[in-house]
């Protein structure tokens, strides 16, 4: 008997695929997760004591998600198309829960970011920095959520690991965002959730694959295969990096406070130095230019792996979400990831149950 061929009427998808553009949505996703993973460390950081560790996550978290924003505007063609996303909330609609977790965790990571740079509205910039570390989460993994609730099928069967490996990337890209922006001694906290993230996404991602079967198709083959094995393999290497940046590190000595200053996660951060002006800094441009040959041939080793390994899980986390948005069209556009699955539940639910019940007396 020849092999059934799956078609659709007119030569048309069963379901529609989705609309969603490149480079906006990927990168969309992928700042998001930055965010929302660089409030929590900044809150890990705030709690420890680690204020420069700190301030370098609330800067990366509030950056990421106005470029994020940003972003989402433009797949969105005007801005009074995300106002109006705003008009309800609706607990049952991803797409409207997570317009609001975007509006709320973008202005909180701003203020945040605002108070810890310039010093101004201590009070406020702390509070806003909490309300921050509460959304971070949400913000990392609910575009996980957005996708798996459709009808995509790559995407909705992969609803058990999508959020873990959206929170394996996240976490891995925001350690690497950090790292790249604090000094190596002081970007321990960084280098080990990089590497915690690192491990995560690539578990979570074999997983979905071997869970899936015939659906994990899209993942392996054509653009969206070979961007997935892109992605494993820059994630694979930018941990295995960071790891040996983390074994070769020489924590800063961190400073020692006064007896009675007792610290607390509500007393806000110590004000921060005014950065230098523009004109002074573009007069000060010959001459770091021309010590940097000398610098970059005298940078430790712990810098050079921590910078690789930065950018290696940063372009891992990029190409992970390239790659889950071209399998969900992928598997949108071939009928048969619709049709076979449907048929092996009808299947399921018309065979009779192997297993006999208890035999009434």
């Amino acid at each position: 008997m020849p092999k059934a061929e799956f078609r659709s009427y007119y030569g048309r998808p069963v379901i529609k695929a989705p609309i969603w553009h490149e480079p906006h949505m990927p990168l969309y996703l992928f700042l998001g997760g930055v965010s929302g993973a660089s409030s929590m460390l900044g809150a890990g950081a705030r709690l420890s004591g680690r204020h420069r560790l700190a301030l370098s996550a609330e800067v990366t978290a509030a950056l990421s998600a106005a470029a994020g924003a940003g972003l989402l505007v433009a797949e969105l063609g005007r801005p009074e198309r995300f106002l109006n996303m705003l008009r309800v909330f609706k607990l049952t609609s991803p797409m409207s829960v997570g317009s609001w977790i975007l509006a709320a965790h973008s202005g909180m990571t701003g203020l945040a970011a605002g108070s810890a740079v310039t010093g101004l509205l201590p009070r406020l910039g702390t509070a806003a920095f909490a309300g921050g570390g509460v959304t971070g989460p949400l913000m990392a993994t609910y575009t996980a959520v957005l996708v798996a609730d459709t009808a995509v099928p790559a995407w909705h069967e992969g609803h058990r690991e999508l959020p873990f490996l959206f929170a394996g990337s996240a976490l891995a890209s925001a350690g690497a965002a950090v790292m790249l922006a604090t000094p190596p001694g002081e970007a321990g906290p960084a280098r080990r959730a990089a590497l915690i993230g690192a491990t995560l996404e690539t578990a979570a991602g074999h997983l979905m694959e071997h869970r899936l079967g015939m659906l994990a198709e899209p993942y392996r083959e054509g653009p969206a295969g070979r961007t997935m094995r892109a992605a494993r393999l820059l994630t694979v290497t930018g941990g295995a990096l960071a790891a040996l940046a983390e074994a070769a590190a020489v924590p800063s000595p961190r400073p020692r406070r006064p007896a009675r200053a007792r610290f607390s996660p509500l007393r806000p951060a110590p004000r921060a130095a005014r950065p230098p002006s523009v004109p002074a800094v573009l007069r000060g441009m010959p001459a770091v230019l021309r010590e940097l040959p000398a610098v970059l041939r005298g940078m430790p080793a712990q810098a050079v792996l921590g910078g690789v390994s930065a950018l290696a899980l940063a372009a891992g986390a990029v190409c992970t979400r390239f790659a889950v948005l071209r399998a969900g069209r992928a598997s949108a556009e071939d009928p048969k990831y619709t049709v076979v699955p449907q048929r092996e539940r009808v299947s399921a639910r018309e065979s009779p149950d192997p297993t006999p019940g208890p035999v009434p007396r």
